[in-house]
Order: C-alpha cells, then structure tokens, then sequence
C-alpha cells in the first residue's frame, strides 16, 4: 500500500498547536481548517490543531499563556502585539526563507513586526487587510455628492441625515474598528502617535484639526451609537439600511453578498477618503502571526508560517479578497481578479484594490509599529480621545492636552525597558 494510506492508522509523529480568530469571512476558515492544514499535516507528519477563537478573546488568551508559559505554539494576532517581543522567538528566519523563496515582503509587514531599536522580528505577517470607505450609493446619489475626501463626508452626510435621518456611522469606542477609523482621520490631517524617528508626536496641529472636524463630522452627521461601537454595529448598521457611510472592510458587502441582502448591491467600496494632508488609510487588520518562546514545536512553526505566505493566493481567494499578501509577487494576478467578480454588484464593485498596497498603512505609521504604540492602541485611547472631543466632555484642545500626555507616558515607559 502507498505510504500516504497507511498514515492515518498511526500518530503522527509531531503536533502544531494554533490559535487564530474567527474569520469575518467563513469560507476562509474552511479552507484553512480543512484543507490548508489538513494537507500540510500530511506532507509534514503532523497532527496540526487550530483553536478559533472571536476577535475580542486573543489578547487575553494570549495574555494566559504568557502566564502559565505553555500553550499554542503560533497565536495570530489583529494588529502588530510589539509589547510582546521578550516572549516570542526572533522571527527574521521567517522573513529571510520567505524572501528568499517569494521576493521582498511589503513595508507594512515589515513596519507592523519589527523593531529597529532591538533588530528583533517579534512576528511574522503572511497578509493584511485594507480598510476602504463603504457607503450607500443610492443615498449619496441623491444628494449629489461622491464621499471621496473627508470634507465630502461631512457635507454629504449632513445633508443624507438631514433629509433621511440615516446617520454616518464611524466608530469611537473602544474596539478595533474604531481604532482603525480614527488613526485614518488623524492620518488624513497629517498626524499620528509618533513621528517617522518613533518619537511621541500626538500633540500637534493636525491632530488638533482632526478632533474639531471629528466633532463636527458627529453633531452634524452622526448618532451617539458610535459611542458603543462593537466590532460588528457598522456591518449591521448599514446591512439593516439604517447607515449612510462607515469605514471597514469587505465584510459588509461579502455578507450581504452571501446572504441575498438586497442593500447589499448599492453599497460601494472607495479607497480611504482624502483629508487636508494626506490621501491614504490605516489597514483595517494585520495578520501577525508570533512563535511563543516556550513553544513545543518551533521548528514546525517556523516552516508552517513558510508554507502559509507561499498559499496566499489560495488564501487571497477562499477569504473573498479579504486577506491581501505581504509578499504580493505570490498573487500577480490580483489585479485582474479584483477587476472582475461574478458574485459583486456591479462586478467591478472590487476593482479599487488593484493599488490597495499604496494607500493602506500600519499602526504606528509614519514609523514602525512599537510597544509603545502596541500599548496606545490596546487600551484604546486615541477612540477614546476623539469620543470625549466629539460628544462635548472635553474640548478638542483639552481632549489633545489629556491623551497627548498619557502618549508621552507611555512612550517613556518603554523607552527605559530599551523597546523604543
């Protein structure tokens, strides 16, 4: 008999512990669950287990195993978890097979898992997703206005909420999306956490600009729902036909999509809107994958991550177009399939994509992703921030005064632990 029909009458000999969340998109979980590792299991006599789990559970869990020092051998984290770096293994043997074998990785990999000041790798990432603006055509349409810079937002949504009492609807609270969201406002008047050098840089003009438009943008477009934001109200928002305009990924759309939502066909996808300074977004996710240091398997979590970036257009397509590669040479031909899908409405409704690479950028940017800044975007004070300038506890000037502190603070920590 062929040695691959004896197999299942043994053990395998070794075992590949993951944790990973729950895909927005499910057909990406079926593949990676029952294809993907079933056959990579296979060719490498492993017995592979992948534990999924809900977006909100992975810091925590991951936090558990940290404490008790076993565990997973691979956790799969949302965004770069910098703050990690003493409990993970140096990941850049990753990177250098990878790019050896696939060709140069993307900066935003780069920027969302390494730390200039120690050398260090603290995870490796395969994908990420970019985070375009979703908004209701039908509506937009009858004001007259396209929703392409923030200012147009404003104004368009203004008017849409004036004549329908459909609100805009952009997260600030404290959850992943609204995170994201705001990060691209900031990005969009010119300011961010930290400057190119990885210095503290909140306080400035542009981000004082950024919580005045925010709390315009929320009196005059908005409802004080996006105060309690979870990481799933804007899809519901704007499946239900009860949002003009959100910032997310394609989950909206994929899932009305796949459940026949009629609204689904005019809700349409732009890349992140234009602002006084800059014309790009943050990424909605990052997949960032870390090898614990107390990790059984090390050496088959090392070639497992290898074998994920070289399968990244199969997971390009089982995700729907969700999971974009880090190491695009392993999909040329995303453009053309973005450009055309049978399952859209219009079937060019993805073509935007094509450049997604140029305009989508990391937590931490313009520098790299940091403890620091790991630590700002977990316990989620830049929502925060804007949700106090927006809703009138504080004014914009006093809001910046407060969190710009509280940056600072932050930053000195990890400055004497050596990470920044």
């Amino acid at each position: 008999m062929a040695p691959g029909l004896l197999r299942p009458a043994r053990a395998a000999a070794k075992v590949l512990r993951i944790m990973q969340w729950n895909h927005f998109v499910p057909a990406f979980d079926e593949w990676f669950n029952k294809t993907f590792i079933k056959e990579w299991g296979e060719r490498n006599d492993t017995e592979v287990i992948v534990t999924n789990v809900g977006m909100t559970a992975i810091e925590a869990r991951a936090a558990a195993e940290i404490k008790k020092g076993h565990g997973h051998d691979i956790c799969m984290f949302l965004s770069p978890p910098a703050s990690y770096e003493d409990q993970v293994i140096d990941h850049k043997d990753i990177y250098a097979e990878c790019e050896r074998r696939f060709g140069k990785p993307l900066d935003i990999a780069i920027k969302s898992t390494f730390n200039p000041v120690t050398g260090k790798y603290f995870g490796f990432s395969d994908s990420y997703v970019p985070d375009p603006v979703n908004y209701r055509k039908d509506l937009w349409d009858e004001v007259g206005i396209v929703p392409a810079s923030w200012d147009e937002i404003r104004e368009g949504g203004r008017k849409i909420k004036e004549a329908r009492g459909i609100p805009v609807g952009i997260g600030m609270s404290n959850e992943l999306d609204s995170s994201m969201a705001v990060r691209s406002i900031l990005a969009a008047f010119g300011a961010a956490e930290q400057d190119a050098e990885g210095r503290p840089n909140l306080k400035s003009p542009g981000a004082l600009e950024a919580l005045k438009y925010a709390k315009a943008l929320y009196e005059e477009a908005m409802t004080d729902e996006v105060f309690s934001w979870d990481a799933s109200s804007n899809n519901r928002q704007m499946l239900a036909g009860k949002g003009s305009l959100t910032l997310n990924a394609i989950s909206v759309t994929r899932t009305g999509e796949n459940e026949k939502i009629a609204i689904a066909d005019q809700i349409l996808l732009m890349r992140p809107a234009r602002g006084p300074v800059a014309h790009l977004g943050l990424m909605h996710l990052m997949n960032a994958y870390v090898i614990w240091k107390f990790a059984k398997n090390i050496d088959g979590a090392q070639q497992f991550l290898v074998d994920l970036a070289a399968e990244s257009r199969n997971a390009f397509l089982a995700s729907r177009f969700y999971n974009f590669p880090t190491f695009p040479q392993l999909v040329p031909d995303l453009a053309t399939l973005v450009a055309y899908d049978p399952k859209a409405m219009p079937p060019d409704k993805y073509r935007f994509f094509q450049d997604a690479s140029g305009w989508t950028v990391n937590v931490g940017y313009p520098g790299y992703a940091n403890a620091a800044i790991d630590e700002i975007f977990n316990t989620w004070l830049l929502p925060m921030m804007f949700a106090d300038a927006a809703s009138g506890r504080l004014s914009p000037e006093a809001a910046l005064d407060m969190y710009a502190g509280q940056v600072v603070r932050i930053f000195d920590k990890w400055r004497e632990k050596g990470k920044v």
